[in-house]
C-alpha cells in the first residue's frame, strides 16, 4: 500500500488532542504491584519488531517526543523485540519485575495468559474514562477484557477475507462465491479447468483460515465464561464446519500431500505467486500480494457464509498495548498507553504500516481513503470472533491441537467425529489445568 497522509490529516477533526484528553489525572482501578507512582524518570516500552520496521518507529518517535516534551524530567526508552521470542522475554520479565518494561505490546490471544500470570495492570476505570474508547470496535474491546475487567488498549486489528483472481474468473465465466458451498464448487471448477492451479489454496496448519468455516456453521471452539471453558469442537455444528473445510483437501482442489502442511503464510505466498485461483488472506497480506505475480489481477470480497449474502465470521486478530503491574510509573504509563493507542496514532500507523485501526470511525475513514480496506471493514462489521479468553489457549495453540485435528482428517488417519472428539479432550485437559 502506498502510504497516504490524507487519513491522518482528515482525522484532525475527529481527534481530541491526546495531551488535552489526558490533562486531568485519570481514575484508577487499583495500585501497581510496586506500590509506587513516580511522576518522572524513565519509562521502558517493548513493541514488536515488524518486517520493515522503520515507518513504525517514526510514528512512535513522534508520540514519544510529544510525551517527553509535556512531562519534564521523563524519558521514554523504546525497545523493539522479535515476535518469535516474545513469550520468553515476557516470562523473564514477570519473573524479575526489575527487568520488566512499563508498557508492552502483546498479541490479543495472549491477554488472558498475561492476566493469569499477574503481568498486566487492571485499567478498567481509565479505559472507561477515555473519551475515544467509546468508538472501539466491540471485538477489539473484548480482546483486552478478562472477566469483565480491562487490561490494556487495542492497538490494531487483523482480519481475513477472500482473495480471488479476476483474470481467471473472467476467463472461466465465474462470479465471486456467495456461499461456502458455492466457494467449494467454484474452487473445483477452477482446478478442473486449470490443473496447474489450486482452486482455493487451503492449509492443514492454517487455523485462522479454518475457523470461519466452523463459526459459519454455528459451531464454537468452546463454551463458558468467567475463565471456565469446555471444548465445543466436537459438537454437531462444529463438525459440519470442520467437514466443510477439510473437504477442500483433495486432488480436485488442493491435494492433501501438498496442502496438509501449509500454514497461512504458505497459502498467501502460493496465491501471490499465481499458483491459486483463490486464497483466504488478511488485510495484512495485501502488500505481499501486491508484490507478487498477480498484481493488478485480483480482487477481495468478504468470505461468504452458509446462506447467500451472509459473511462467515472471521477471526479478529491483532495486537494490544498494556501497562505492566510492576510499573512504578502508573499514571505516566497509562497516559502513554492511551497516546500510543489513540485515534491519531492508529491513523498514522495505518498510513505507515497498513495496520487496520481498532476504532470504527477511523477504520471507516481508512476504507474511504484506501479501497482495498473495504472488504475487511465489511467483514469486521458483519461480526468477527476470537478464541476463548482463557490462559489455556496459549497451550492449546502451541500444542497444535487444531492443526493436528485437521491434518488427521485430511490424511485419512481419522474421521471427523474421532478427530474432533480427540481434539476436544486435549482442549478440555488444557482448560482444566488452567483452573
Amino acid at each position: 500500500m502506498k502510504p497516504s497522509a490524507r487519513l491522518t490529516v482528515s482525522l484532525a477533526a475527529l481527534c481530541v488532542t491526546v495531551l488535552t484528553a489526558t490533562a486531568c489525572a485519570p481514575r484508577t482501578s487499583g495500585g501497581s504491584a510496586s506500590g509506587r507512582d513516580d511522576r518522572s524518570g524513565t519509562l521502558r516500552v517493548w513493541l514488536f519488531q515488524e518486517v520493515g520496521n522503520e515507518p513504525k518507529e517514526k510514528v512512535v518517535d513522534t508520540v514519544v517526543a510529544a510525551f517527553e516534551k509535556k512531562h519534564e524530567g521523563t524519558e521514554v526508552e523504546v525497545e523493539y523485540i522479535p515476535v518469535e521470542t516474545r513469550a520468553q522475554r515476557v516470562k523473564a520479565a514477570l519473573n524479575d519485575p526489575k527487568s520488566a518494561p512499563d508498557l508492552m505490546e502483546y498479541g490479543n490471544t495472549d491477554t488472558a495468559g498475561h492476566v493469569r500470570d499477574g503481568g498486566l495492570l487492571d485499567v478498567t476505570e481509565e479505559f472507561a474514562g477515555w473519551d475515544e474508547a467509546k468508538d472501539t470496535d466491540p471485538a477489539a474491546r473484548r480482546s483486552v477484557t478478562v472477566d469483565g475487567r480491562v487490561y490494556g488498549a487495542p492497538l490494531y486489528v487483523g482480519v481475513r477475507a477472500l482473495y480471488y483472481r479476476t483474470d481467471v474468473f473472467e476467463e472461466l465465466g465465474l462470479r465471486a462465491p456467495r456461499t461456502l458451498a458455492e466457494l467449494a464448487g467454484t474452487a473445483r471448477k477452477i482446478r478442473a479447468a486449470k490443473p496447474g492451479l489450486y482452486g482455493l489454496v487451503v492449509g492443514g496448519a492454517y487455523t485462522y483460515g479454518a475457523l470461519p468455516f466452523i463459526w459459519a456453521h454455528g459451531g464454537e471452539l468452546a463454551t463458558g465464561t468467567g475463565g471456565s471453558y469446555a471444548s465445543a469442537v466436537d459438537s454437531a455444528a462444529a463438525r459440519k464446519g470442520i467437514e466443510a473445510y477439510t473437504s477442500l483437501f483433495g486432488d480436485d482442489n488442493c491435494p492433501a500431500a501438498k496442502c496438509a502442511g501449509m500454514g497461512g503464510n504458505d497459502t498467501v505466498t502460493a496465491f501471490a505467486a499465481g499458483k491459486a485461483g483463490m486464497a483466504i488472506g488478511g488485510d495484512f497480506s495485501h502488500a505481499a500480494v501486491e508484490a507478487g505475480k498477480v498484481k493488478g489481477k485480483y480482487a477481495v470480497v468478504p468470505l461468504p457464509g452458509v446462506t447467500s449474502g451472509s459473511v462467515a465470521p472471521a477471526f479478529a486478530g491483532g495486537n494490544n498495548i498494556g501497562v505492566l503491574r510492576s510499573t512504578s510509573h502508573r499514571t505516566l504509563a497509562v497516559e502513554l498507553m492511551r497516546q500510543l493507542a489513540s485515534k491519531r496514532t492508529q491513523a498514522e500507523l495505518f498510513d505507515a504500516m497498513g495496520f487496520l485501526p481498532t476504532f470504527t470511525d477511523v477504520r471507516q475513514q481508512a476504507a474511504a481513503e484506501e479501497p482495498f480496506v473495504k472488504p475487511f471493514v465489511d467483514t469486521l462489521a458483519a461480526g468477527a470472533k476470537s478464541v476463548p479468553a482463557s490462559p489455556a489457549w496459549a497451550r492449546i495453540d502451541s500444542s497444535l491441537v487444531l492443526p493436528t485435528m485437521f491434518q488427521e482428517i485430511v490424511s485419512g488417519r481419522k474421521d471427523v467425529a474421532t478427530a474432533s472428539r480427540d481434539a476436544a479432550k486435549k482442549m478440555d485437559d488444557a482448560f482444566g489445568s488452567a483452573g
